[in-house]
């Protein structure tokens, strides 16, 4: 019988809900602070979240849902918590099956401490994943209470967080530390920084509001202000005095002569005869005394006015009433105003490098071209064209998009390859040394070529979509960021620098082709045909332009009049640079790219004037370089 009881015992212990084996600290102080739970006050409600939050998971539970107003009261004195229709014991963690509870309505006040108490609870909670998420609302709305609470838990097994810790503890020092010296050394510690959590502590510090004073005025003065200078105009001085309460709304002079003339009495207004009312003086004398006896509204007079401009000061006051602090806080902002102007240079060099590559890229082609050929290939950009319609119909094909990407890039290589292959037996051998000739012909070709891809892929513009590995930026800060595609872009131009080099020096190509360019007939004497060198020549430029329009297409939208938005930059890139050099080819996108995110910069809303001014600049730039920036010497600069 005494072992049947004892089974019993366990039994009973294991499968019946006792609140004395849920949480007994949170039921005790549930039973002691029943009616304060019921109808709490901001003002004394703070050490009983205080003792409910001591007593463990449970207990921030039962916080989060009183703060959530999900908290219920059962006529017999339980705590619910409310799931939509479930209900939970909040002490037993047992659920409550038809449960109709009265739902707890804390004010904004109570919830303010409540959520105190759950940030607080949560910096210290085991899970990595809460404490990561109580810092990310510290960080959103932190408040003075949970300044202490983080604190007090700054050390963290884990570095990452501990970092954020105390950075986060020096940001809420700066907003809500009630000690002067305690917010100077914050402010002095994160001087420098440009992200934006930083100069979004440091802001509202900086605040200033505009008051009038008839002397020095109470509090932490930024400027006085002189009325009528660009910092304070005549009329928000004006504004400013009526805010105030100093001076009656400004009385016009159309205002004034309406009042006059409906107040014409016995040929007088105000006691003033209508003669005398051409002198200015005399009408304020006649409306001061309509104003006098009711018969107008008030208003100041232009004698009142400068009265009252002559009369008063004007002063910015910080709205941080602690000059130490708003000096650092200042001395702090210029730091990082200086350190934020070099990030964004930085940043501008980096646009600047990538638009660079894009052109260098684009213009390889044509600058081999033109040095082997001397022909102005006007379809060049209907090339790149074509290499990016290339690369839309693989991946049509192709789902996988890194692998249709590799097949992409040599197949676009081939046809456009074979596209100048043919337009050079076709047309360019049989204008050899015709050049009008050559760029008529070749802008013919051009408009053909858009038209056929109009008639085959449409007028829609056809999406070129880059691999995930592709997508989104590399970030080094807040101001500092470049997308991963134009860093792809620049290790292309720079792979494709290498094997240009590599092709003209280590190969028998590059040999020939240095030999036609540099004396035609004489390389022919030597058993080398010209022809085919050109055309080889014109179909590797041609080549290249079609991998330019694959890299491209991953950013730009594909249509026909794709390459028309290159052809012209590319033209301006081989000029500038040096014809037919390829280090003048370089050097040439690398000024027009620079100085095209320069002009864009100073005018960012107005694209067309920066093309305007780069045309400008590359007109007067040839007037004292003709030859370029690194032009052929010997005679092939001669041919």
């Amino acid at each position: 019988m005494t072992r049947f009881r004892l089974l019993a015992a366990c039994a009973l212990a294991l499968f019946l809900p006792t609140a004395t084996l849920a949480n007994p600290a949170l039921e005790a102080v549930v039973a002691d602070h029943l009616d304060q739970i019921e109808q709490p006050s901001r003002r004394t409600v703070a050490p009983l979240v205080a003792d409910i939050a001591a007593t463990g998971p449970e207990g921030l539970t039962m916080l989060q849902a009183w703060a959530g107003r999900n908290l219920g009261l059962t006529p017999d004195g339980r705590l619910l918590i409310m799931k939509g229709a479930d209900a939970t014991d909040a002490v037993t963690g047992q659920p409550v099956p038809d449960a109709d509870p009265k739902m707890l309505r804390p004010n904004s006040g109570v919830r303010g401490v409540i959520e105190s108490a759950l940030v607080a609870g949560l910096l210290n909670d085991p899970d990595v994943s809460r404490r990561s998420a109580a810092l990310d609302t510290l960080a959103r709305s932190g408040t003075a209470e949970q300044l202490e609470a983080l604190r007090g838990a700054l050390a963290d097994p884990d570095p990452v967080l501990a970092a954020r810790k105390a950075r986060l503890e020096r940001l809420l020092t700066i907003q809500h530390d009630s000690d002067s010296d305690a917010r100077v050394a914050a402010i002095q510690d994160m001087a420098g920084d440009i992200s934006l959590d930083v100069r979004a502590a440091l802001n509202p510090l900086l605040a200033t509001r505009r008051v009038v004073s008839t002397d020095d005025p109470q509090g932490n003065v930024a400027r006085e202000l002189e009325a009528g200078s660009d910092a304070l105009p005549r009329e928000a001085a004006l504004a400013l005095l009526v805010q105030e309460g100093v001076l009656q709304p400004r009385l016009t002079s159309a205002d004034q002569r309406a009042a006059l003339a409906a107040n014409i009495q016995n040929g007088a207004v105000g006691g003033v005869p209508l003669q005398d009312l051409s002198d200015p003086v005399a009408r304020d004398r006649a409306y001061e005394a309509l104003e006098t006896a009711g018969a107008v509204p008030p208003a100041a007079t232009e004698a009142e006015v400068q009265t009252a401009l002559d009369s008063h000061r004007f002063f910015e006051l910080y709205a941080e009433a602690d000059p130490a602090v708003t000096d650092a806080a200042q001395a702090a902002q210029l730091r990082a105003q200086v350190k934020l102007g070099a990030m964004r240079g930085l940043d501008l060099g980096l646009d600047a490098l990538s638009l660079a590559s894009i052109y260098f890229l684009a213009a390889i082609g044509l600058a081999i071209t033109f040095g082997v050929m001397r022909v102005i290939n006007m379809a060049h950009g209907e090339f790149i064209m074509l290499g990016a319609y290339t690369g839309y119909t693989v991946q049509t094909l192709i789902a996988d998009r890194t692998l249709s990407l590799v097949v992409a890039l040599p197949l676009a290589f081939a046809v456009t390859f074979g596209a100048g292959v043919v337009l050079y037996r076709l047309v360019i051998r049989h204008l050899a040394h015709r050049p009008l000739e050559t760029l008529l012909a070749t802008f013919g070709v051009s408009i053909a070529l858009q038209q056929l891809a109009k008639n085959i892929f449409g007028t829609q513009a056809r999406p070129l979509t880059a691999p995930a590995w592709l997508e989104g930026s590399i970030t080094f800060n807040d101001v500092v960021s470049i997308s991963s595609i134009r860093v792809a872009i620049f290790v292309l131009a720079l792979l494709f620098l290498g094997l240009f080099l590599f092709i003209m020096k280590r190969t028998r190509l590059g040999l020939e082709v240095r030999a036609v360019t540099q004396n035609p007939g004489m390389a022919a004497s030597m058993g080398i045909n010209p022809d085919r060198i050109a055309m080889m020549t014109f179909g590797l430029g041609s080549g290249i332009a079609g991998i330019a329009g694959v890299a491209i297409g991953l950013f730009a939208q594909v249509t026909s009049e794709l390459g028309q938005g290159y052809i012209v930059q590319s033209f301006m890139t081989v000029v500038v640079g040096g014809v037919g050099n390829i280090w003048g080819t370089l050097a040439g996108a690398t000024l027009i790219g620079g100085l095209s995110k320069v002009i864009e910069s100073l005018n960012p809303a107005n694209t067309l004037a920066a093309q305007t001014f780069m045309i400008l600049f590359i007109i007067i730039f040839i007037q004292f370089r003709p030859r370029g920036i690194i032009p052929q010497r010997g005679r092939a600069a001669e041919a």
